[in-house]
């Protein structure tokens, strides 16, 4: 099982961060904060390449292991990790195991150069390309879609010009979400799919440019942002300047919406949309729809903050901290067995008691996926004495899987599969449960084209 066990969550699969600056400035530092900015997105291994456009061919310098950003690199290895442009990972596993090899950026050199690669989302097809590859003599070891990526750019840039071109043919191939940047040792290339399912963000600071997951990524290093990259764009950075191919974007996209609901930072802003905003308006709609007779409304440390703000500002209810979350809890914590995962919430989340008690609670969280630690939390809150808890999800039931690289698990460990709202509530111990409506996801992003597939199985690829 992929998803957060202790927090009972989907998790995204990475972070990507792209600088080009020039000519006898350094990037390894900019590169080690901006992944910082992204660790949200990525908790299980850490990477960084970089090159000099000034020095030869094929000197790409790489840095990549297992655990946090501030884990994997020291100030020596950063002083070692010499250039002026570089790319930048951060890995939470979906495709491949959670092993050193499987680490990002993935680098390698072929008969006309070398490039890094960092990727966000899920190839779709990438089993069927890999077959192909290894037909062809290539790719016999390859375990995960980033990897069968790199090699097919590899395979056209042989038979191109540049290797622009080359991203371009094999983006071509490709089906599924993802958001990815090339570096050669002297261009950056990034690029987007079709639908834009996954973020990429583009920004400039002094004379250098700037790519992320996330704009908050790009403003925790000082730069300014510039725009996102279109579904389908390629955009290349050089000494020349910068190079946008738009010949394969669509007219709609199909951007994720778990972005605004669980996976983006509060203050991002993705494809126009303030991350925080759309979270406040979600609040809203549930107690525009959902409100419920109560004496303050609470939420589950981290998750729903901004939803429950939006909540308590619509329902005129106050909002409390209801619980003490201990963040030195290591992920040691995310245990496999039930009773394991029940002293880790224990470990984890206290109640304060006199907030809580004989009060009438309305608990937000953002999600539910098998109910398992809800039901713990709402025990946790009757035994403070809690007289009423009463849950609301800032978004709808999950349905269906995900194939475009988050680990929404499988049909069959989705709570809401099986069961209705009303038996969920009755699993979970609670008063009365509400989810979000996908019809309110246009209050939550306006009219923003949206991927919810894993909540009505409707799949843009």
């Amino acid at each position: 099982m992929k998803w957060n066990e202790l927090e009972d969550k989907p998790h995204e699969e990475c972070g990507v961060f792209g600088i080009y600056v020039p000519q006898g400035k350094e990037v390894s530092e900019e590169i080690y904060y901006g992944l910082t900015a992204l660790q949200h997105r990525g908790q299980e291994s850490a990477g960084i390449s970089v090159s000099d456009t000034a020095g030869p061919m094929g000197n790409i310098r790489t840095k990549k292991g297992m655990g946090l950003v501030s884990e994997v690199f020291t100030k020596d290895d950063l002083m070692q990790l010499r250039g002026n442009i570089g790319v930048g990972h951060v890995r939470y596993s979906t495709t491949g195991g959670s092993t050193p090899e499987n680490a990002q950026p993935i680098a390698m050199n072929y008969v006309k150069g070398s490039l890094a690669l960092v990727h966000n989302g899920n190839i779709m097809n990438a089993g069927e390309l890999k077959k192909q590859q290894m037909y062809r003599g290539q790719a016999h070891f390859t375990s995960t879609d980033s990897e069968v990526l790199a090699y097919e750019i590899i395979s056209e840039r042989v038979k191109s010009d540049s290797i622009e071109e080359a991203v371009k043919k094999a983006s071509m191939k490709l089906r599924g979400g993802y958001a990815v940047i090339v570096m050669s040792p002297k261009k950056l290339i990034a690029m987007r799919d079709p639908f834009g399912i996954k973020p990429l963000v583009f920004g400039k600071k002094e004379e250098g440019y700037l790519l992320a997951s996330e704009s908050a990524a790009i403003e925790a290093v000082g730069g300014i942002v510039l725009r996102d990259i279109r579904p389908g764009e390629i955009v290349t950075v050089t000494d020349h300047g910068v190079q946008s191919d738009c010949s394969l974007c669509r007219e709609k996209g199909a951007h994720c919406i778990f972005e605004y609901i669980y996976f983006a930072r509060t203050d991002s802003v993705i494809d126009g949309v303030c991350v925080h905003d759309a979270r406040m308006r979600a609040g809203q709609a549930l107690a525009e729809k959902s409100g419920v007779d109560a004496d303050l409304v609470a939420v589950v440390p981290d998750s729903g903050l901004a939803a429950a703000e939006g909540y308590a500002l619509a329902a005129k209810i106050p909002y409390a901290m209801a619980f003490h979350k201990n963040s030195y809890i290591g992920r040691s914590f995310i245990k496999p067995t039930d009773a394991e995962r029940k002293a880790a919430v224990h470990m984890k989340l206290s109640v304060l008691k006199s907030v809580v008690s004989q009060k009438r609670i309305v608990l937000i969280d953002d999600s539910i996926v098998r109910g398992n630690t809800m039901k713990q939390i709402i025990e946790l809150l009757r035994n403070a004495g809690a007289s009423e808890v009463h849950v609301r999800i800032s978004s709808p039931p999950f349905l269906y899987p995900c194939y475009y690289g988050t680990d929404v698990a499988s049909a069959g460990q989705l709570i809401a599969s099986d069961h209705s709202v009303e038996e969920i509530g009755r699993c979970i111990g609670a008063d009365s449960l509400a989810y979000l409506q996908i019809e309110d996801f246009k209050t939550m992003v306006g009219e923003l084209p949206l991927c919810t597939a894993c909540f009505d199985g409707k799949y843009p690829v």
